[in-house]
């Protein structure tokens, strides 16, 4: 079953377990479908802009169909502490997007995205009506966006209010889709990072041997990276053997 549909499905279990409670943000997650999505996954270790284009009827009208373009900037993504688990920053996305990040940071088990947290700015370019059934509108932006050939772009068809929560939808599903392999990435660095240290404390274990004179340094250097405990008896074995 594909990943969208079956988050769908464990939305629409949810509120049927939330008796019935109406929603604004769970209207607009129900009734956003994401059409297409960026061909290439979010940045690791960059901020991503990603190119929207959403579609929506108007709610008074059949015929009057809105079209919304814009940028949505996913900042780069970051391995957190347990403590701040779900944490999310939905910008100026509005009140129901600020609901519907409430209730991923309560179900952070089932979200992948809340591994590593994310923050969302939008910046919105143009906004236009036009009076013509929704599918004849659809059918022409996906020829338009299909022209420009931007592995960053990204159709949706949601509603007219709350529209900035189809927003949040098209974002969480481009973190779940990207969250795997952006965990990797920062992994990776950090287990990098640590062998950059180990290395250099090595060495600077090498070079106080042959000078007593940089012991402090290194000292200085252990307790700066909070692994003072981890060296201590090699430190001091190696104090007592300079004879300092």
């Amino acid at each position: 079953m594909p990943a969208r549909t079956h988050y769908a499905l464990r939305i629409i279990r949810y509120e049927s377990m939330s008796n019935n409670k109406p929603f604004d943000f769970w209207y607009a997650v129900n009734n956003t479908e994401l059409i297409s999505t960026p061909t290439n996954r979010l940045e690791t270790f960059g901020d991503t802009v990603v190119n929207y284009y959403l579609v929506c009827q108007q709610m008074d009208s059949t015929e009057k169909v809105v079209v919304r373009e814009g940028h949505l900037k996913a900042l780069k993504p970051a391995i957190i502490t347990p403590g701040a688990l779900g944490q999310v920053d939905v910008g100026d996305l509005g009140e129901e997007a600020r609901q519907y990040a409430e209730w991923l940071k309560e179900h952070a088990n089932d979200l992948r995205i809340l591994q590593y947290g994310f923050s969302l700015q939008k910046q919105e370019l143009k906004e236009y009506i036009v009076t013509d059934h929704i599918d004849n509108v659809l059918a022409r932006v996906k020829t338009e966006v299909a022209e420009l050939n931007d592995p960053l772009s990204a159709i949706l068809v949601g509603v007219d209010d709350p529209w900035r929560v189809c927003l949040m939808k098209l974002m969480v599903e481009l973190v779940q889709h990207s969250a795997q392999a952006n965990i990797q990435d920062l992994q990776q660095q950090s287990l990098d990072l640590k062998k950059r240290l180990v290395d250099n404390i090595d060495q600077a274990f090498l070079e106080a041997s042959r000078d007593p004179g940089r012991i402090n340094a290194l000292a200085d250097m252990l307790k700066q990276n909070g692994l003072w405990s981890t060296y201590e008896d090699r430190f001091f074995a190696l104090v007592k053997a300079s004879g300092k």
